[in-house]
């Protein structure tokens, strides 16, 4: 009895040491099936992917280790279900050159193997990695014709630095990875970007590594860096305008609650991901709702897809700078680490993340996201006065979650704002700071301009460079469901013709259900008045579909001509709005390869097969635009220039959802009057 005892506790012993092994090498229980690729999978990725193509054959480096989204309908399953033990397979996708070939890499992170090794045959290639550019950069320092032209210049080559910006496609037949590589001048003032040395082309093979193009077209004055320092370490005064201090207390805490990487504050909970290509993911955001006594999903996935900056100066120095800055750079990739207080403030709390280097080793964001309460707004308010012999007020302050990271590509800051209300509406918001991208020119007055010069002198030697932004976001709406329908509300103006009415017109509304994905593609302000996600499936109490309505950011055109080359790269503007079935491989607006893209796979490309959209699971696709006029205040440094749209609840409560929440109580502060 006491032999077969031992032998029961020893083979429970092996066991538990088993159990606890599994979950040291494969960390995949317990975590959320969205959640992006921790440091110990990235490292797996590499491991296997080195495995089979050692670097003593091979020529390798990784451009992509991405979480490979589990299907929806095991996701939904999984959240229903929420088992201790993850039951969705987890597998991550690595897009890797290896020896001049691009590979698509499937692996099975529990299984530890590569699922599948398809190698990519059409045009386009992956996002560039930091690593090679570090390498491109460094190569005009020792290139003979750079060295003389930066002497002929009068200028320290030790003060020179350089970056590498893509180079679109404009109708070539053949394509290989090439770069173009401009300089700038550090000396004395970090502002590199408003200090360009003009006149030069550079050309680099990044398969060979080495400079395949050069032409100097010609000394042109480097702008001066006076007036172009940033750092307050380096200012001098005067400073100004003043601004005093302010703090947010929150005596009892954040009202907000972080588990890993999901949410759950007031009527919210929602999951954040991230992805090296596209950063901030925003999933399985439901809200609660007091009189139905549940929680209901509203936004299953959401995330900025693709951005488009294409400059509007066709001459050789310039006509190439038609940027997509998460396919070509990785939005994710340049995502920088916030500075708590002055990104976020005192009361934000912070997610880190990994992303991976050029070889495949985890590099980690700290501080990659923050997460916080926002307070000040009127959620709603109302004066009456019209009730005789009394008067009196009632309003309630908006208390507002944002969930905030800043990708910063060369000269750009994006910050990227989600914001959340306890009315059901969600914000999204972009805000752009940073360096303008300046031409050097030979001019230092407007009065000496006598062609166009494609931008504003915004400085001695400086023009701005006209541009856009453009930013796509892709929207997977659940409203109460999977099948839903887009539904567009014009606004119609009618003549009373029949003397049944003093007023000889007025407006009423005409509703049309889009069928087909050409019925959905709208060009904001020649279009309906009204947009929304609605379920045709889901009804209020009085009947009306249950819905989201969208709220437009202000409308942004893209003025390229259909035929040029970089507006056909990124077709998925000409529309503002845009509405697919959901596909899980439709991920990506401009493509999956879009550095040197020839626009053959796209939303536009896509939605030419103008599928059935009614009540289908469907994804809704918002463009952001900016047309940028450069102007003298943007110089030598942005202050934000802003755009946001917003998700707002349309007959998907019975009435206001806030109408009994209450104010946070008053904080009393030491010294204050009470």
């Amino acid at each position: 009895m006491a032999t077969s005892m031992v032998k029961l506790m020893l083979f429970s012993a092996l066991i538990l040491l088993s159990l606890q092994a599994v979950v040291s090498v494969t960390p995949l229980h317990f975590q959320h099936p969205l959640d992006p690729l921790t440091k110990q999978e990235i490292s797996l990725v590499q491991t296997i992917v080195q495995n089979k193509y050692p670097s003593s054959s091979n020529r390798l480096s990784f451009h992509y280790i991405g979480l490979d989204e589990p299907e929806k309908d095991a996701i939904l399953k999984w959240e229903s279900i929420k088992p201790t033990v993850i039951t969705v397979p987890r597998k991550a996708l690595a897009i890797v050159i290896i020896n001049s070939q691009t590979h698509e890499i499937l692996i099975d992170l529990k299984a530890r193997r590569i699922v599948s090794d398809n190698i990519h045959s059409g045009n386009g290639f992956p996002t560039l990695s930091v690593d090679e550019q570090v390498v491109a950069i460094e190569l005009p320092l020792k290139y003979g014709p750079f060295i003389e032209s930066v002497n002929k210049r009068g200028l320290n080559l030790s003060e020179v630095v350089c970056s590498t910006f893509t180079m679109g496609w404009f109708g070539e037949t053949k394509d290989r990875r090439t770069v173009r590589v401009e300089c700038f001048m550090k000396e004395s003032s970090p502002n590199i970007w408003v200090r360009p040395i003009s006149g030069l082309t550079m050309v680099v093979d990044l398969e060979l590594m080495k400079i395949v193009q050069y032409h100097d077209g010609g000394i042109i004055p480097v702008p001066t860096a006076d007036n172009t320092e940033y750092r307050f370490s380096h200012q001098n005064p005067p400073f100004g305008p003043r601004q005093h201090s302010l703090a947010t207390h929150q005596p009892q805490g954040p009202g907000f609650q972080i588990n890993g990487h999901s949410i759950s504050w007031a009527n919210w909970k929602f999951h954040i991901g991230f992805d090296p290509r596209a950063g901030i993911v925003i999933s399985l955001a439901s809200i609660y709702d007091l009189e139905k006594h549940k929680s209901r999903r509203v936004l299953y996935k959401g995330y900025i897809s693709e951005l488009f900056v294409p400059y509007q100066d066709p001459t050789d120095d310039f006509y190439y700078k038609t940027f997509f800055d998460a396919g070509e750079f990785g939005f994710g990739l340049s995502t920088v680490s916030l500075v708590p207080n002055r990104d976020c403030p005192s009361n934000a709390q912070f997610l880190d993340t990994y992303v991976h280097a050029a070889d495949g080793t985890p590099l980690l964001i700290k501080n990659a996201i923050c997460v916080f309460e926002q307070y000040g707004s009127i959620m709603w308010r109302h004066t009456e006065t019209g009730i005789p012999n009394e008067s009196f007020e009632e309003t309630r302050t908006e208390v507002n979650l944002v969930v905030r990271t800043v990708v910063t590509v060369g000269n750009y800051d994006n910050i990227i704002d989600w914001e959340f209300k306890t009315s059901g509406s969600i914000k999204p918001s972009i805000a752009l700071s940073g360096i303008l991208e300046i031409k050097g020119v030979d001019i230092k007055h407007k009065s000496e301009i006598k062609s166009d010069q494609h931008g504003i002198l915004v400085s001695a030697n400086s023009i701005g460079v006209y541009h856009d932004h453009f930013y796509i976001y892709h929207l997977d709406l659940d409203i109460d469901g999977v099948a839903n329908s887009f539904e567009k509300t014009s606004l119609k103006t009618v003549r009373v013709t029949d003397g049944s009415s003093k007023r000889k017109s007025y407006w009423t509304t005409e509703v049309e259900t889009a069928k087909t994905e050409n019925d959905a593609k709208i060009i904001l302000g020649l279009s309906p008045g009204e947009l929304s996600v609605v379920n045709p499936n889901k009804k209020t109490s009085v009947g009306n579909d249950v819905g989201y309505r969208l709220i437009p950011a202000i409308p942004a055109h893209p003025l390229l001509t259909d035929d040029d080359y970089p507006q056909i790269r990124g077709a998925f503007t000409n529309f503002n709005v845009w509405v697919t079935p959901y596909n899980r491989t439709e991920k990506w607006a401009g493509g999956l390869y879009v550095d040197h893209s020839h626009g053959d796979d796209t939303l536009a490309v896509w939605t030419k097969k103008n599928r059935d959209i009614n009540n289908k699971d469907i994804v809704l696709w918002h463009v952001v635009g900016i047309h940028h006029v450069p102007a003298q205040e943007d110089f030598p440094i942005m202050p934000l220039l802003s755009t946001a749209f917003e998700l707002r609840p349309t007959n998907f409560f019975e009435r206001n959802p806030v109408l009994k929440t209450l104010s946070p109580p008053d904080v009393q502060w030491p010294g204050c009057p009470k």
